[in-house]
């Protein structure tokens, strides 16, 4: 079978996109004794409706078709309800309903944050908060085996559920690539439509059901009331800027070889710095040993309290101020002190959406578009054509995790088969491939692609992909012109590019530099 074959079989094979946290079923809720559940909280937790119309990956010049999903919701103070982002992400409608209630409201989505996964909303009608009262959050983490209620709307009836379990376990987990955070493991059950339901510890929340484990019985997770509270300061403003992260990368010092190699004692525990990242006050083979007053074991771990060990990094979070943190390292056996940036995210060459819709544009039978972390996720689905990505070297495998950087600030990627059209004839469908050059300009970006098609003069467009096997397409540029009209016009396309590539196309200026 030839590369074109098996990633046309990829394309023919690959899921839907679908939202983060659809996890297999967990056993039927069981309803708690009524004397342990307080009143006002039945009144204070929603069920959110949202019609979703995601990204159609492949076809980036349309949606999604509508897609009606259900989750829960929880009152907050401001007249505000807080939810999961996956609940409401990419949502052109959003209503709400009470408990016990005929009536739903309609809401709109006013600050999102998907890395976390939160989002809040505000209601049309604000009477509503009127007999809805906002439910007090804890200041503090429960206890592990602390006894927790699950409050939420799970998909199999339209009545609240609520379920009993303990806190499990409490870590610092890596929420998706970008993001990390705390997260709380309960033992009470949580199915799809309970996320965004809050926990409930002695009438306060603790946190906001978000997920369940796969392959596993009775273990949910939740989002900690101080992960809620960072969120809810950083949109204070209207807009969600992340959260502040340590970019460098550390191992642990358990081996004892390598503590004989650092020339590290005894006495000496910490994490050693793996790779620094750029600009960085780090160095490789570092032992960073306190963040803050707090020490760090040579499991790379801090504790909280007495019975609670979790990843450094939880640290950073708390002690930021002006973008940095105090850490202290030994390096070449001497103690000092640096002040280490942190950043909201971690810059990457193949991007997430982050709630948009793809950029894109056509140009005769050929779609491109940016080459996004979603669009990879879904040819991840498919194991035979990510071996053939491989194999040949495609940027969108060899390059998952780089930076960009001046000579390529992103990648460019044929996001859909070719249209049908005589002017492609005898090529085989290049759906996946990376950009390299046309007509030998190095592409940095999808607006300089369409910059240099804009601008060209020459008679063909010679487009060189960046892998070891396939083909050099050689078009003439006239006829493109031509067949993009044609191509539109057969497949009812409104427009040849998303905003952004048009107002280039149209334009007479450069591509705009990539902040």
């Amino acid at each position: 079978m030839t590369i074109a074959r098996i990633l046309a079989a990829a394309l023919l094979a690959a899921a839907s996109f679908t939202a983060f946290a659809q996890a297999s079923a967990a056993p039927a809720p069981t309803t708690a004794p009524a004397a342990a559940i307080p009143a006002k909280l039945d009144n204070s937790v929603v069920k959110v409706f949202s019609t979703l119309r995601r990204p159609d990956l492949f076809k980036p010049w349309t949606k999604a078709a509508p897609n009606d999903v259900t989750g829960s919701g929880v009152v907050i103070e401001g007249k505000r309800i807080l939810t999961n982002a996956h609940v409401v992400g990419y949502a052109s409608r959003v209503q709400i309903q009470a408990s016990q209630s005929g009536d739903k409201y309609n809401a709109s989505v006013v600050a999102i944050g998907r890395g976390i996964d939160l989002a809040v909303l505000k209601l049309d009608d604000e009477s509503f908060f009127d007999t809805h009262a906002p439910v007090e959050r804890a200041s503090v983490l429960p206890d592990v085996r602390e006894p927790v209620f699950a409050y939420g709307y799970p998909t199999g009836g339209n009545s609240l559920s609520i379920t009993k379990g303990i806190v499990s376990r409490i870590e610092f987990v890596n929420y998706s690539p970008y993001t990390s955070g705390l997260r709380i493991q309960i033992d009470a059950a949580i199915n799809p439509g309970n996320s965004g339901g809050p926990a409930i510890s002695e009438d306060k929340m603790i946190g906001l059901a978000f997920a369940t484990a796969t392959n596993a019985q009775n273990m949910g997770y939740i989002i900690p009331s101080e992960e809620i509270e960072i969120f809810l300061r950083d949109v204070a403003d209207g807009r969600y800027d992340g959260k502040p992260s340590m970019l460098d990368f550390v191992q642990t010092m358990e081996n004892p070889v390598l503590r004989r190699y650092l020339k590290a004692d005894k006495s000496v525990e910490g994490a050693v710095v793996h790779r620094p990242h750029s600009g960085s006050p780090l160095k490789e083979w570092d032992i960073v040993t306190r963040i803050g007053d707090w020490p760090i074991d040579n499991q790379a771990m801090v504790k909280l309290g007495t019975n609670l060990r979790v990843r450094f990094q939880y640290r950073v979070q708390q002690l930021a101020k002006d973008g940095k943190v105090p850490l202290t390292i030994i390096r070449d056996g001497k103690q000092m002190q640096v002040q280490l940036p942190v950043n909201g995210e971690r810059k990457m060459l193949i991007q997430d959406l982050e709630g948009a819709y793809p950029s894109y544009f056509i140009y005769g039978p050929l779609v491109f578009a940016r080459a996004t972390s979603e669009f990879v996720n879904v040819l991840g689905s498919n194991a035979a054509g990510v071996n053939a990505l491989a194999f040949i070297g495609n940027p969108l495998i060899t390059r998952r995790g780089d930076e960009p950087d001046a000579a390529r600030e992103e990648l460019v990627v044929v996001s859909s088969p070719f249209f049908p059209h005589q002017i492609s004839t005898g090529y085989n469908n290049r759906f996946a491939s990376v950009i390299l050059s046309v007509n030998k300009v190095p592409v940095r970006s999808l607006g300089h692609l369409v910059q240099v098609l804009r601008d060209l003069k020459d008679e063909l467009v010679v487009i060189h992909f960046d892998q070891r096997a396939g083909e050099t397409i050689v078009l003439p540029r006239k006829e493109m012109l031509e067949a993009t009209e044609t191509v539109l016009n057969d497949n009812g396309i409104r427009t040849q590019g998303s905003a952004d590539m048009m107002e280039i196309w149209n334009g007479k200026g450069p591509a705009p530099a990539k902040r």
